[in-house]
């Protein structure tokens, strides 16, 4: 099969400026992050640079509209389609903003590495009527498309990088454990690295680890039930527990949270995925209603939802983790990293001598690593090199990510 006409060029180069964008399952905004990738003589990575980053939050219509597109009960069709292109404009003016901002031209810029964003993740498989009978089918629908993205910014788009791991029978999730392997390995020490976005995530990393040697899952909720809880008893004022005040104010329901912890996902054993379609809308009315079951106070509920994200991260550890790798640190990225309650909480959970730090001690700002990491994965796709890693997800093989858009 030929290549795209600039695929050559590019695999020739050794340095190569990517834009990795980013939009989590916590529906705030856009992370854009501009990044130098180094690579040797031999095509591999030898070094990744952040030259510049920018947030654009997504405005309260959109986001109440992403937020109905999550849910079956309140999806339309229409909006469905209609959002898929229009988050794109979004796409397209946080790339041009972060250019402004770093006095970079968009002709200087190889590829944009667009994750999209998800409004529905099917972790199992689910029956569908196939052309021989009834098939299993694994999906997951990341809105935000390339044509329009390429069309508004004039620069090559790669995306969709969830899709050709599901083919393969993998869970399509977690991918960002690729980036953390050529971010954060280290020939000496066990790490875990915990994303803690709407979804919470880890990484492990055994001390000299090679690609295969790597375990990955999500925990269970990140920041989402919590900012729901938020959201809901602060009557729309406040999107999230800022640094974890209000969790700090309040007292954890201990009995609610061991009813929480009941929920079969968190002993389902890796490799294993989730989102809003669990832990979103349904389960914070559900958790608001046995806080107001048990006459709990606003705070009483944020600090209890917040417990759950803390249990869910150490149980997870100690369930899947601990009896089989040494760890020597924690290193906790995303929003969660900006909340110092839900910090102390994991840190008082971790066993003696094992230590809790953030990304930003690393170099790599605590918001912009999962951007950085799909900038990292775009690069290996224009290299034509796998992305995804089976160990993690569970795909039949390594493959190559995602689409090209030229």
């Amino acid at each position: 099969m030929n290549q795209p006409p600039n695929r050559q060029a590019y695999r020739e180069k050794r340095e190569h400026l990517l834009v990795g964008l980013m939009s989590g399952t916590s529906l705030d905004g856009v992370d854009a992050a501009l990044v130098a990738i180094h690579t040797d003589e031999r095509e591999d990575i030898v070094g990744v640079r952040l030259l510049g980053f920018h947030y654009l939050p997504y405005s309260d219509e959109l986001r109440q509209l992403l937020m109905s597109l999550c849910r079956v009960e309140t999806a339309r069709l229409d909006q469905l389609v209609t959002a898929h292109f229009g988050l794109s404009e979004w796409y397209a003016e946080a790339v041009r903003q972060l250019l402004e901002r770093s006095g970079m031209r968009a002709a200087e810029v190889d590829a944009l590495c667009m994750h999209g964003q998800t409004v529905w993740h099917i972790a199992g498989r689910t029956t569908f009527p196939g052309p021989n009978g009834a098939v299993d089918v694994r999906a997951s629908l990341q809105i935000g498309e390339l044509s329009t993205l390429a069309e508004r910014t004039g620069i090559p788009v790669v995306g969709n990088f969830r899709a050709r791991d599901l083919a393969a029978d993998g869970e399509g999730a977690p991918l960002v454990p690729y980036a953390d392997y050529i971010l954060f390995r280290d020939p000496l020490k066990g790490r875990l690295l915990q994303n803690i976005g709407g979804i919470a995530n880890v990484t492990v990393l055994p001390a000299g680890a090679r690609i295969d040697d790597l375990l990955a899952f999500d925990t269970g909720p990140g920041n989402m039930v919590i900012d729901q809880i938020i959201h809901h008893v602060t009557g729309g004022r406040q999107r999230f527990d800022e640094g974890g005040k209000m969790a700090a104010s309040g007292t954890v329901c201990e009995e609610l949270l061991q009813q929480l912890l009941a929920d079969p996902y968190y002993a389902q054993l890796p490799p294993k995925s989730t989102g809003r379609e669990v832990y979103g809308h349904a389960f914070a009315e559900q958790l608001l209603a046995e806080g107001e079951k048990r006459q709990l106070s606003g705070a009483d509920l944020t600090a209890t939802a917040t417990a759950l994200t803390a249990a869910t991260i150490t149980q997870a550890y100690r369930q899947f983790v601990f009896p089989s790798t040494s760890v020597d640190e924690v290193i906790v990225s995303g929003g969660g990293a900006h909340n110092q309650t839900l910090l102390r909480m994991i840190r008082n959970q971790l066993p003696a001598g094992v230590t809790l730090t953030t990304s930003q001690q690393f170099g790599v700002p605590d918001d912009a690593k999962e951007a950085i990491a799909f900038a990292i994965l775009g690069h290996e796709t224009l290299m034509g090199r796998p992305g995804n890693v089976p160990s993690v997800t569970g795909a039949r093989r390594a493959v190559p990510l995602g689409n090209i858009c030229y």
